[in-house]
């Protein structure tokens, strides 16, 4: 698959690179895995000069034996005795940048933590004696979110406060979807929804689909279940080195979240613990949940839930986590009964989440969200608001045109319609059909 957007963080790459040419700079990618972080790197540094290093899980002296072979492929640089430590290298690599600038790509940056954590404080003693005299871009890329932020955003880590910018890579847009989509023969608003719920927009699973021609959604359930499949597993292998020890408590919450059970009072009932910190941490330090409440909730508000922002492990927690045991005898054709069944409900969820994402990035509004009363009354499933040109969408979201019944979302916006007097309201029901309008 063609490289697809990314021109913001492409322009914001090339800034650092040019900045480079006077002092050297230190850019952080990091993302949940699968999001196209390595590729970016490769796109923006395929035009110049670069190394490109993988850190993966072995010793360090082996590493660097590796590591060395890359240099001797790209830079003419006489290397005396035996390199056993990537301190050795990194400083070997310096002394090059001080007569010529190049790109340096560290990818899976956070591994050092299992070979070798004092390679951090060794970096940051050498980046700062050497930053002002070398011409070194250094791109550190990391895909277990928790230690990224730990390495480079905790006050007490030797990297705090060195890098020059953190960029979070996101999923591709609904647009960047489209256009995927459009190149592969497929222009029509279902195939582009059902495709967004199942991969999130995750480019590494477009990827995959593209190489094998399933975008509709029979042709990614096949795909998905069956012996082999490179998704089957996914959840857990995305995971599993994430939570660590306590990943089975993790992935429960997850199960109940993707499930319907939202609201934390619903889960502890359900694990019978205090679900708490766990919350938290899949919140802060994993990024993997939201929290949401209502459009105009005041911040302590206790009327909140929480829903999974990836969809494809809201997918797969729903539909092959819950139903781990028809995984594990192979009985797909289980499976896909459930998926069947339950599918329309599910999808139901995520198109009100689809129609809120193509809210954002229209621009048009300040404020996106949706609206509930206690005891999920007055249900409304987005608004959104532009407060400098006083207007304001009410919209009722269902996967069945039918289903929308404007008389009734019109009763369930009274409450709220008193905090926007002034504004210009709209009252909107959207379904798939009305996809391909958003698209123009």
């Amino acid at each position: 698959m063609k490289f697809y957007n990314r021109k913001n963080e492409l322009a914001e790459l090339t800034k650092l690179y040019d900045q480079a040419n006077t002092s050297a700079r230190l850019t952080v990618i990091t993302g949940r895995r699968r999001v196209g972080k390595t590729m970016l790197a490769l796109e923006f540094a395929r035009k110049q000069k670069h190394l490109y290093l993988f850190v993966s899980k072995k010793s360090e002296h082996l590493l660097c034996m590796e590591y060395l072979e890359e240099i001797r492929k790209t830079f003419s640089i006489p290397v005396i005795g035996e390199i056993k430590t990537f301190k050795e290298i990194f400083m070997l690599l310096i002394e090059y940048a001080r007569k010529e600038r190049f790109t340096l790509i560290i990818d899976e940056f956070q591994e050092f933590y299992n070979i070798n954590p004092s390679v951090y404080s060794d970096i940051q003693h050498l980046w700062d004696i050497n930053k002002a005299s070398c011409r070194l871009n250094l791109i550190c890329i990391g895909s277990v979110y928790s230690l990224m932020h730990k390495i480079f955003e905790e006050s007490k880590e030797p990297l705090f406060g060195r890098a020059d910018r953190i960029l979070f890579l996101r999923p591709f847009s609904v647009r960047d979807m489209y256009a995927v989509l459009k190149d592969h023969g497929h222009t029509d608003g279902r195939t582009l929804f059902d495709c967004f719920a199942i991969t999130g927009g995750r480019p590494k699973y477009l990827d995959i689909l593209a190489s094998n021609d399933v975008f509709q959604l029979d042709g990614m359930l096949d795909f998905i279940l069956k012996d082999n499949s490179p998704l089957l597993n996914e959840g857990r292998s995305l995971l599993v080195e994430e939570f660590g020890k306590e990943y089975g408590t993790y992935f429960s919450i997850l199960e109940l979240i993707a499930s319907g059970k939202t609201a934390r009072t619903e889960i502890e009932s359900v694990l019978e613990i205090h679900a708490g910190a766990y919350l938290a941490k899949l919140e802060t330090d994993y990024a993997l949940i939201a929290k949401l409440k209502p459009i105009n909730a005041k911040p302590n508000s206790r009327l909140q839930k929480y829903r999974i922002v990836d969809n494809f492990l809201g997918f797969w927690f729903r539909f092959i986590f819950k139903n781990r045991s028809a995984v594990e005898t192979g009985n797909f054709s289980y499976i896909r009964e459930i998926i069947n069944r339950d599918y329309s409900t599910y999808a139901g969820r995520i198109l009100e989440s689809f129609y809120q994402q193509v809210f954002a990035e229209s621009g048009r509004y300040n404020r996106i969200g949706t609206y509930w009363e206690r005891g999920n009354q007055n249900e409304i499933d987005l608004v959104a608001v532009n407060d400098l040109r006083k207007e304001v969408v009410f919209a009722d979201i269902k996967l069945d045109s039918s289903r929308i019944n404007l008389k009734t979302l019109k009763e369930k916006t009274s409450k709220l319609e008193d905090e926007y007097k002034g504004y210009k309201k709209e009252w909107r029901g959207l379904h798939i059909e009305n996809i391909r309008e958003f698209l123009k």
